[in-house]
């Protein structure tokens, strides 16, 4: 028997856990390599990431949790009221089944037919994955958002916190940054890779977009710590 896994099923912890780890990366590069600009101790930008760290983490996962339950709720109401339809008008529902079916291409007797078998066997379940468009990997599951963006982007942010008790004095921001972007490379190398997709784009894009961020920190931090 012919079987296949589809990639699709891994996007939900996948999102998660890339938009954590790369946010981890580069928000905690960031501010240990603008800390290390306006500085010239090694404590105050470890202090720094140590506090992003903690505070992203937390911050990651309250802000999937909240997102995610209120796409939950979303679907929840909807299916609620598929539910209470198929109850209270079941030959409309019917119709609009089969018309969902003609719409895509099928013969509008054999529509009807198709339907009816599909309602036969469960009603609920054809109108959720045909009308709503949902289906059960993507289904949203806010704890599971949750815990995947703090744990990855908690990963991440270990990562720039490394380098910088590994980096010689004075060559934190080189050392920070240049690592960091090692490691942005492989994340988006590896994140292509699971979710099936051409590995060079997303890597040129995710380490662009961390080198840009850091850019960005260095210059301001190295203009206040001038001023100050």
């Amino acid at each position: 028997m012919h079987r296949e896994n589809h990639l699709i099923s891994r996007i939900g912890w996948l999102r998660a856990a890339v938009l954590g780890a790369n946010d981890g990366i580069i928000s905690t590069a960031s501010l240990v390599v603008g800390v290390a600009a306006a500085s010239t101790g090694t404590g105050e930008a470890l202090v720094a990431g140590i506090a992003g760290l903690v505070a992203g983490a937390m911050s990651m996962a309250a802000g999937e949790y909240v997102s995610v339950s209120s796409q939950a709720d979303t679907e929840a109401a909807d299916l609620a009221r598929e539910r209470r339809e198929l109850a209270e008008q079941p030959k409309a529902e019917l119709a609009e089944l089969a018309a969902i079916y003609v719409e895509r291409g099928v013969e509008k007797a054999l529509a009807l037919k198709v339907a009816e078998q599909m309602t036969a066997k469960d009603a609920f379940g054809a109108h959720m994955r045909d009308e709503l468009g949902l289906s059960e990997h993507m289904v949203a599951r806010p704890v599971q958002a949750a815990l995947t963006s703090a744990g990855t982007f908690a990963a991440g942010a270990a990562l720039p916190l490394v380098l910088t008790v590994a980096a010689p004095s004075g060559a934190v921001p080189l050392v920070v940054s240049a690592g960091s972007l090692a490691c942005l490379a492989v994340l988006g190398a590896v994140g292509a890779k699971v979710g099936g997709a051409a590995v060079l784009k997303p890597t040129v894009r995710v380490t662009f977009w961390g080198a840009f961020a850091m850019a960005v920190t260095a210059a301001i931090g190295a203009l206040i710590g001038h001023a100050v």
